[in-house]
């Protein structure tokens, strides 16, 4: 079978030398890509910038820089793959007018427009069959489980992984994850602070559950 997973973050320029980006290292995204791959699967790893690197060297890699790029690369691959893990940290604003020179550092303050990027699970989830398996990602400050499960309705998951930033070890800039997985039958699955590389393997093992559930 195949998988795409996404992972890492998205660099949004501001002007040649500045960019909107966030805190995301890639290390859960890659640790899925990794797992996959280790149980046989064929992986495409569509990853930002970031300079961690898949150990299995049977994954083919995409690097993007921005959310637009990702959301292109993301619908050319969609269609060709049996699951895909939308693991990345997309930006979910990208400023309006970037500028092709060094902005110089003159005025008191300084404005920046902002324009809502596409939302790549939500637009791609249109485009989802009945055999595909696909799983998100909700990185939580508050409401962690009404944002989590109005999520996983709007991008027509199958299921998505829940991290809330109030647990020790959890999310960004973390060897550790500690997860939650809600599925569309309404079933809330509760792990324990774990490495990444150990979180993935329960991912993985829950995707193969949804796969043999479909066949």
């Amino acid at each position: 079978m195949k998988a795409l997973v996404t992972a890492g973050p998205t660099h949004e320029p501001i002007d040649p030398v500045r960019f909107i980006g966030n805190q995301s290292s890639g290390k859960m995204g890659i640790a899925i890509a990794d797992e996959l791959a280790a149980k046989g699967f064929d992986v495409t790893l569509i990853i930002g910038p970031t300079s961690l690197k898949p150990t299995h060297t049977q994954i083919k890699q995409i690097p993007v820089q921005t959310a637009a790029e990702m959301f292109e690369a993301c619908k050319q691959y969609f269609l060709l793959n049996d699951v895909i893990v939308f693991a990345a940290a997309v930006a979910d604003y990208t400023p309006k007018n970037p500028s092709s020179v060094k902005i110089k550092k003159k005025e008191e303050e300084f404005l920046l427009e902002l324009v809502k990027t596409k939302d790549i699970a939500a637009e791609t989830g249109k485009l989802k069959n009945n055999k595909q398996v696909t799983v998100g990602f909700a990185l939580e400050t508050n409401d962690e489980f009404s944002n989590a499960k109005q999520k996983l309705e709007n991008k027509n998951l199958d299921f998505i992984v829940l991290n809330s930033t109030n647990d020790k070890g959890a999310g960004f800039g973390h060897d550790t994850n500690k997860i939650t997985i809600i599925d569309r039958q309404g079933n809330v699955i509760n792990f324990e602070l774990k490495s990444k590389a150990e979180v993935a393997k329960d991912i993985v093992n829950y995707i193969s559950k949804i796969i043999n559930g479909k066949n």
